[in-house]
């Protein structure tokens, strides 16, 4: 089993900014990739950011050049950084973890969310 701590959701004005990060434990082999994933009111689960163990990076059109997602050296936490942040931005953040237990079996895990509102 993979588990993930988040961390770093809030209440944020219009154009500010917000770091959230993710850790990831447990019987971990290997990191494929981790990313953000988001579920607004009323809306279907959509990506975010990811990153792969290679650091390849991928964003979804709403977000470029506003958000950066990173990892550290071991691949077990990532961080995402929300610059210009819009109403629209708000939503229940989800991290995502994909890869091999010790056990070598491939495992997808997800973080319980934090919540991000960007209102004024």
């Amino acid at each position: 089993q993979v588990q993930l701590v988040e961390s770093g959701g809030g209440l944020v004005q219009p154009g500010g900014s917000l770091r959230l990060s993710c850790t990831a434990s447990g019987s971990i082999f290997r990191t494929n990739a981790m990313g953000w994933y988001r579920q607004g009111p009323g809306k279907e689960r959509e990506l975010v950011a990811n990153i792969s163990s290679g650091d390849l990076t991928n964003y979804a059109d709403s977000v470029k050049g506003r958000f950066t997602i990173s990892t550290n050296n071991a691949k077990n936490t990532v961080w995402l950084q929300m610059n210009s942040l819009k109403p629209e931005d708000t939503a229940v953040y989800y991290c995502n973890f994909r890869g091999l237990t010790r056990q070598l079996l491939s495992i997808i895990s997800w973080g319980a969310g934090t919540q991000v509102t960007v209102s004024s």
